[in-house]
């Protein structure tokens, strides 16, 4: 490994200022990750089981591969906005969801064993309307 000063690597990559931190609102996150699960609507993502039925530290702690966590988590744009990780509970806690509004976008009880990504996407619309996931009421609006 060669030691190199900034100015340096100046000369042999582009050097951004800090991007550490982007600051963004509830929905401009929400809208992200639908954006992202748009992007591929057929893809199938995998659903969690039994969310509702856990404890709640358990419960925060679940994951899973090819999940419409994950697909939020893969994002560098949502990373730097300070989603750590692609657990249920950090979900929850970067989108500042509610647990059923969460239990919604995810869960295997509502979708199956998994789900197409623009079913995901539209569930995560719902919750930016924050009218609690019914789609009676949407359909009255």
């Amino acid at each position: 490994m060669q030691h190199r000063t900034i100015e340096d690597l100046q000369n042999v990559a582009a050097i951004f200022p800090d991007q550490a931190h982007t600051v963004m609102t509830r929905t401009q996150r929400l809208e992200r990750w639908a954006e992202l699960l748009e992007r591929d609507p057929i893809r199938r993502l995998n659903s969690p089981t039994g969310t509702e039925y856990q404890p709640e530290d358990i419960r925060a702690r679940m994951r899973g591969n090819s999940s419409p966590v994950s697909v939020a988590f893969d994002d560098p744009m949502l990373r730097s906005a300070g989603l750590t990780g692609d657990t249920y509970g950090e979900a929850k806690r970067f989108f500042e969801l509610t647990d059923h509004q969460l239990h919604n976008i995810v869960c295997y009880c509502r979708h199956g064993v998994t789900m197409s990504a623009e079913t995901a996407a539209r569930q995560v619309r719902v919750a930016i309307d924050g009218n609690g996931g019914c789609p009676w009421f949407q359909w009255i609006r």
